[in-house]
């Protein structure tokens, strides 16, 4: 008799998880107050609060609200100087938007393969890639947890580069006591349905320089200048405003933030404890210098020997059936159809090859090993973390019914 439920033995769970956005009476009220001031837009001041607030959540000097996280990479790379032509090291374990706003501003993605513990940039890989058509770094805090920023900035300084920190997953996230955004010359965060601070869409820039925000400003309002009239425009930008409903339910929404971080971070370490007792799975490692993760996502090396051979694909499909939602993430981003067949990608990247590049420790994570585990799951209890490890545990004693 079957014991997995993906052979129609009983679940370990048929409960859900907390649900994700979470909706509360004062983010109904948050969307009326902006719907009445009849302000939706420019004038309001929904806007202008809630960029003080993240800024200050941030501990940056300045914030600058968009309308999503591609458009704040977009804007953030224009705004630290870079220009058509140039290369941008990044890595390929990202969502496409990291590679995508490079193209936009017609600048030419390098991709650096990945540290295998850690699943972020390798920052022993990323001097060989640096050429004298480099002029950024772009760090991705893949899954919430930072990027190593003091190896990544001391290579920035020797070469004289700009670096850029993609936190659109690492809301909260901090790097020696400090949270990540700022840490380099600008930085990036999304507010789509499924981040940590939701509002549906959006995004905002955060950075220390002011001559940085200034741009910046510049760009996304239609290349005006901040203290410049209003047709008066200095500089090829786009309009790429938030509006205020989405202001409004941030500040809302940021109200539960701190919570939510402890929730993570105590469900995350429980978690982890539970996970590392199993053989065969490998919690995310920590970057030494990370004083707190966000968990956007919970991302474990999965090895199919501890499991009997069986491939990721069939243990996730066992897992899942479980109760416990899984997915295997993203594909090396030089290896999506755009940059094989686009040839908008051809003409904005010049002479690279994609269909050349080889980054193997990624291509084995996305082939092979990574699984992650989405933040609503990390919003539940005690309890609920342990019926992710009684999943696990119950799939690896019954495999044997996966390979038949």
């Amino acid at each position: 008799m079957a014991r997995l439920a993906v052979n129609g033995g009983t679940p370990v769970r048929k409960k859900d998880f907390p649900l994700w956005p979470i909706v509360t009476k004062s983010d109904e009220q948050a969307v009326l107050n902006a719907l009445n001031s009849h302000r939706w837009g420019l004038g309001g001041q929904f806007i202008g609060q809630f960029e003080k607030k993240f800024a200050e959540f941030a501990q940056a000097k300045y914030a600058l609200s968009v309308t999503n996280g591609t458009a704040a990479l977009e804007v953030a790379l224009r705004g630290v100087g870079v220009k058509a032509g140039d290369e941008v090291i990044i890595t390929p374990y990202t969502f496409i938007a990291t590679a995508s706003s490079v193209l936009t501003v017609n600048a030419v993605p390098i991709f650096v393969d990945i540290d295998p513990d850690t699943y972020l940039i390798d920052p022993d890989r990323i001097e060989a890639a640096i050429t004298p058509r480099t002029t950024a770094i772009i760090a991705v805090h893949i899954a919430g947890l930072p990027c190593d920023m003091d190896r990544i900035k001391r290579l920035a300084r020797k070469h004289k580069l700009a670096v850029i920190e993609d936190a659109c997953q690492a809301h909260g996230a901090e790097w020696k006591g400090r949270p990540v955004g700022a840490i380099g010359e600008a930085g990036c965060f999304s507010f789509q349905s499924s981040k940590n601070l939701s509002s549906g869409e959006g995004g905002v820039c955060v950075t220390d320089d002011r001559e940085v925000w200034e741009r910046m400003w510049s760009l996304k309002n239609c290349g005006r200048i901040p203290r410049g009239a209003f047709y008066e425009h200095h500089v090829l930008g786009w309009n790429v405003r938030m509006t205020e409903f989405q202001a409004a339910l941030l500040l809302s929404q940021m109200k539960r933030l701190p919570a939510q971080m402890k929730k993570r971070d105590e469900n995350g370490a429980y978690l982890t404890q539970l996970l590392n007792q199993i053989e065969g799975i490998k919690p995310q490692k920590w970057t030494k210098g990370t004083t707190r993760h966000a968990y956007h996502l919970y991302i474990f090396r999965y090895d199919k020997k501890a499991f009997g051979g069986v491939p990721r694909a069939r243990f996730i499909e066992a897992l899942t059936a479980e109760g416990i939602g899984a997915s295997s993430g993203y594909v090396p981003l030089y290896k999506e159809e755009m940059f094989v067949v686009d040839p908008a990608v051809h003409v904005f990247a010049g002479k690279v090859n994609y269909a050349k590049v080889r980054c193997p420790v990624c291509e084995h994570a996305c082939a092979e090993e990574a699984v992650w585990l989405y933040q609503r799951l990390l919003l539940g209890t005690k309890r609920d973390m342990e019926d992710i490890a009684t999943a696990m545990v119950k799939v690896q004693k019954n495999v044997a019914e996966l390979r038949t």
